[in-house]
């Protein structure tokens, strides 16, 4: 049956966060997928979502009073929040046939438009016991286990569209490396069953680019998939594998999943203007674009903000654009609001942890994926200096958050140097780890804390959205400039660098020093000795930050220079 679905844009990401309460997102590069949906939806963009269901989620996070992490299966049932979707498709792995579902959940916008995100299932009875556990793990099992799921994704994605009717797809967006076998998929069906690998003309891969659009977000060669040709060979069979081949994108007895997302988009971007230009240095031989990454207003603000922009600013849900109008609010409804959101916060630290926070001291927050690069010790360079600061310009607080990978050992580590720090600063700079950072408890967070803090090492950051939600809710950042901070960072109105300089290479001593100097000579006493001009630069992170790192202005920029609307 050809039966017709008008929807003209794919969109497909290994992960994507819908709901706080399905675990099927691990952090940014989920949240970032949820959010653009979302602003979908806001703007009654016709696009369809396409993801794997990770039945056992990324994993619950358990932290013991040493900082060691321990993980287990965050299992959920998808009947109890999708809908499950009649057809069934199959697909040749290792010389077996897989089958295929979906389940659909939708998002609804502030319009009352609604966009379907399928997410695809293996756990079907006619299925061998090692294929219906496919679409268990996010990340989890080895490479041979995540190759599978590529192909699932990828090729198994376009295999679910088309039996649920979208055959007037104009483009298919591939959200970072992991669904790069979609161009694949496209080009088999363009070429049809008869095809042999070494008839691939340039005519027909053309055609195929003509639809792709690729983002990556990784701006460390190693953070890219790739796969031994004779694992390749081994669950695609030998003619995909030569087809592979032959279109260029193995090197050196290995797939790279980047190499052919690449190979088969018109349009390719990174996710901030600087991590272009890092991308582009990576591949030199493609014409890479930025588009800065944003975040969903509606959903990242705080209610007491909401409750404030309804009353002031009434349209800011359809148009972020509008909260640009926020430096018309009085700092004094500014403060107030941040309060009510700083109160929630410290009430849950100190419900989980007991920490005694309070609501009068200067609160930071860091919460991001627990691995070296974003340094989240780099705080703690100075155990000492920073435990004078605090005795000598004003009390701090802090709040850490964020996973370890199971396999990351090196994230493992950064975990507990911040455990070992906040007992040498026990009674000085009460500091505390909140296991299981989520999307509930990130809103939270970001709107909590009274200033943000971001220490990745240079140029490691693609883009970062973190900062973004807490300037949605009048919360500056304090930052190294990489990512989109390079974007947002107008010192002393919006936030706060770390280092003068964006090109000059990280250095952890000069860069700790800075951050010091930022707290102890200007954030500090800006805080405690001034609060109506501290209550400032919080009105200008909204007015400034808040209404242009968007998503609904992210998803407007793929509008009109990704999509072939």
């Amino acid at each position: 049956m050809d039966r017709r679905n008008h929807t003209l844009i794919a969109y497909f990401s290994m992960e994507i966060a819908v709901d706080s309460e399905l675990p099927t997102y691990s952090g940014g590069l989920g949240v970032l997928a949820g959010d653009t949906l979302r602003a979908a939806a806001d703007q009654g963009v016709p696009v369809v979502g396409v993801t794997l269901v990770h039945r056992k989620g990324y994993f619950h996070q358990s932290i013991d009073g040493n900082g060691n992490q321990t993980e287990a299966p965050e299992e959920w049932s998808p009947e109890k929040k999708l809908e499950p979707l009649a057809p069934v498709v199959t697909l040749e792995l290792e010389r077996r046939t897989v089958h295929l579902r979906a389940w659909r959940y939708r998002i609804r916008g502030v319009s009352g438009a609604e966009i379907p995100v399928l997410f695809l299932d293996t756990d079907l009875a006619q299925n061998a016991p090692e294929d219906r556990a496919l679409t268990d793990q996010l990340y989890g099992g080895d490479h041979h286990y995540r190759l599978r799921q590529e192909a699932l994704l990828g090729m198994g994605g376009l295999a679910i569209l088309r039996a649920l009717g979208h055959w007037e797809l104009r483009s298919y967006h591939m959200n970072e490396g992991h669904s790069a076998l979609l161009g694949l998929a496209l080009l088999e069906e363009r070429q049809g069953d008869d095809d042999e690998g070494e008839k691939t003309s340039a005519t027909d891969c053309e055609l195929v680019r003509r639809h792709c659009i690729f983002t990556t977000h990784t701006p460390v060669p190693a953070g890219h998939d790739q796969f031994p040709l004779d694992q390749v060979r081994s669950v695609l069979g030998d003619a995909r594998t030569e087809k592979l081949i032959g279109l260029g994108c193995c090197n050196e007895g290995t797939l790279n999943m980047t190499s052919l997302a690449l190979f088969f988009a018109r349009y390719v971007n990174g996710v901030a203007m600087r991590h272009g230009e890092v991308a582009r240095g990576m591949f030199p031989h493609y014409p890479i674009r930025s588009i800065t990454n944003g975040v969903h207003s509606p959903t990242w603000t705080s209610d007491s903000f909401q409750e404030l922009f309804d009353r002031e600013i009434p349209d800011w849900r359809f148009d972020s654009l509008n909260l640009r109008y926020a430096m018309q609010i009085s700092v004094d409804r500014i403060r107030e609001a941040h309060e009510a959101a700083k109160a929630l916060l410290l009430d849950e630290v100190n419900r989980r942890t007991n920490a005694g926070f309070k609501p009068d001291v200067l609160t930071i927050g860091f919460a991001r994926r627990a691995t070296p690069y974003k340094r989240a010790d780099l705080l703690f360079h100075d155990i000492e200096r920073l435990r004078r600061i605090a005795r000598e310009v004003g009390p701090l607080q802090v709040v850490y958050a964020g996973k370890a990978h199971p396999n990351d050992g090196a994230g493992k580590d950064m975990i507990r140097r911040v455990f070992d720090a906040a007992r040498s600063l026990e009674g000085a700079v009460p500091t505390v780890y909140l296991p299981d950072y989520d999307v509930a408890l990130g809103r939270i967070l970001c709107a909590g804390v009274d200033v943000w803090l971001n220490t990745p090492q240079k140029p490691q950051e693609a883009s970062g959205t973190s900062g973004m939600k807490a300037a949605l809710n009048g919360v500056p950042s304090l930052s190294i400039l990489d990512g989109w901070w390079i974007e947002g960072c107008v010192e002393g109105v919006t936030g706060w660098s770390i280092g003068e300089s964006a090109e000059v290479e990280s250095d952890a001593a000069s860069e700790a020093n800075s951050l010091y100097e930022k707290l102890e000579k200007e954030i500090m006493p800006l805080y405690y000795e001034h609060p109506e001009r501290f209550g400032e630069v919080m009105r200008s992170a909204i007015a400034l930050n808040g209404s242009f790192f968007s998503a609904r202005r992210m998803l407007l920029q793929y509008l009109h220079n990704a999509y072939q609307l």
